[in-house]
């Protein structure tokens, strides 16, 4: 099991989710209608590294995956 956290002005609580992977995460996150528009504009982190590309990794229990939305200021 991992846990997801969704940070910024996304605004929703941390889930955990069964998912082994990211193509399985994505098919469970697109379920939930708030997050569908912050999908396609969101980083990921997994445990705290962002992911440049996601297609190899499989998910081990206890993983953190990170939604970070992008956001204006400096």
């Amino acid at each position: 099991m991992v846990e997801v956290h969704f940070l910024g002005p996304i605004g929703l609580d941390s889930i955990h989710c069964e998912a082994k992977n990211f193509k399985e995460l994505k098919e469970e996150l697109n379920k939930i209608d708030k997050l569908k528009e912050w999908l396609p504009l969101c980083a990921i982190a997994l445990n705290d590294k962002i992911v440049q590309d996601s297609s190899d990794i499989t998910f081990n229990d206890n993983d953190t995956i990170s939604l970070l939305p992008p956001v204006c200021g400096g």
